[in-house]
């Protein structure tokens, strides 16, 4: 009888002390919650403020400052269209600069090299380079730091990544391999 007791004081003392852990964990969850629900509202309307007023740095007509207290205030701004429906870029005001094929040579779509072996071109490079006449490995192993800052402006491409990837030393070896 003795050991009955004693397994059910034991179990009895588990429940508790268990009871006591959920009790204290809810409560102390509806704390929290209470205690930071107003802080977090208010961070979530800062927050969507910000990534609403984040489109400023873009290019845009905007000029003014925004008061991210005033949701109404940020209808001021305007995006300047660069990009057609399917994609193609919209003349701008600027006139794109023009290449110097004298430099570098001029090809045709029939003298067509695989431009992706290079390193840093894709399919989607390959065909920018392609619609501004730049079809072979010669022509890309002529270029000069002007040739290669104009392509980058008229492909639309990282800054300095055609020398980072040394396009003209792999068309070099590319057209040597021919």
């Amino acid at each position: 009888m003795l050991d009955f007791l004693n397994e059910t004081n034991w179990w009895c003392l588990f429940l508790l002390l268990l009871l006591a852990f959920l009790l204290g964990w809810l409560l102390s969850r509806w704390t929290i919650k209470n205690k930071y629900k107003k802080a977090l509202d208010d961070c979530e309307k800062r927050n969507a403020l910000l990534k609403n007023a984040s489109n400023i740095k873009a290019n845009s007509t905007f000029s003014g400052s925004i008061n991210l207290d005033d949701p109404i205030s940020n209808n001021d701004i305007k995006a300047i269209k660069t990009r057609d429906h399917g994609g193609i870029s919209v003349a701008n005001d600027q006139e794109k600069p023009k290449l110097n094929f004298d430099s570098f040579g001029k090809a045709d779509a029939s003298q067509k090299d695989d431009l992706k072996l290079i390193s840093g071109v894709g399919p989607f490079i390959e065909e920018k380079l392609n619609s501004i006449g730049i079809y072979t490995f010669d022509q890309i192993s002529k270029f000069t730091k002007e040739d290669i800052e104009t392509v980058t402006t008229l492909i639309q491409f990282f800054p300095g990544r055609i020398e980072r990837d040394k396009w003209t030393k792999q068309a070099l070896k590319l057209k040597n391999k021919e």
